[in-house]
């Protein structure tokens, strides 16, 4: 017999509370509504940023 499998948790990235990463959860990896929505505004707001990578400098920049 075998033992059902550990339901992975997270934590949610807008206020940090615990959320079963489920089907049933719509809104995974948060905890609601209202933080999906803070998050996307806040991408929206150009708030968070993927770093570049630094290119070598071009031959006329050298």
């Amino acid at each position: 017999m075998s033992s059902p499998a550990a339901v992975p948790v997270v934590n949610c990235p807008t206020c940090g509370k615990t959320v079963e990463w489920i089907g049933a959860n719509r809104y995974r990896p948060f905890c609601s509504e209202r933080c999906k929505a803070i998050d996307f505004g806040a991408w929206a707001a150009e708030e968070y940023r993927i770093p570049e990578r630094e290119s070598p400098p071009l031959e006329s920049e050298a």
